[in-house]
């Protein structure tokens, strides 16, 4: 393989991003998240929300996946405008990013971001933001390797009643 090719996710792809982002979920928050909710996430539903999502997507959102040469989708990543609960703000997010664990460590991740990254610098957004599990510290190194840091802000969402901890991440898009 050459590199993976970034492109602009097509409804076409929803399966295959459904597919990797389960079984995204069901590695990277093994032990973060309880077991139960993981095994019971499956492909099919994820797949319906994907295309429904997709579907309607909040004008300015972008879903992006990577390609190996032989055409197969072996990531995804989405951003658009920070979510401040209803509200739009003038930064930028990233709202997701996903590689196929059988990918992990080869490039895949580090392209989707970077191609996020400079979309949202072109569009003249000042700064980038993301939240990540507090305990995924994998994805906290990937984050923290590409310029982003923590910015203070922490939250907790809840997964099967269980409270899952997240911090915000930061990165200037500017100077």
């Amino acid at each position: 393989m050459s590199g993976p090719r970034v492109r602009e996710m097509t409804l076409a792809d929803c399966d295959r991003v459904a597919e990797i982002r389960v079984r995204g979920w069901q590695w990277a928050y093994r032990g973060l998240m309880p077991q139960p909710y993981l095994d019971g996430l499956g492909v099919g539903e994820d797949a319906e929300r994907t295309r429904a999502r997709f579907t309607r997507a909040a004008p300015g959102t972008v879903d992006l996946v990577a390609q190996d040469d032989g055409g197969t989708v072996l990531g995804w990543a989405c951003h658009g405008a920070y979510r401040d609960g209803e509200r739009r703000t003038g930064d930028a997010e990233l709202y997701a990013l996903y590689v196929d664990t059988g990918h992990l460590g080869t490039g895949v991740g580090r392209a989707l971001l970077q191609e996020s990254v400079r979309r949202c610098a072109a569009a003249g957004h000042a700064r980038m933001l993301l939240w990540v599990v507090e305990g995924n510290a994998r994805a906290r190194r990937f984050y923290e390797r590409a310029g982003f840091r923590p910015d203070g802000a922490e939250e907790a969402s809840e997964v099967a009643g269980v409270p899952v901890p997240e911090v915000r991440y930061a990165r200037s898009l500017t100077g």
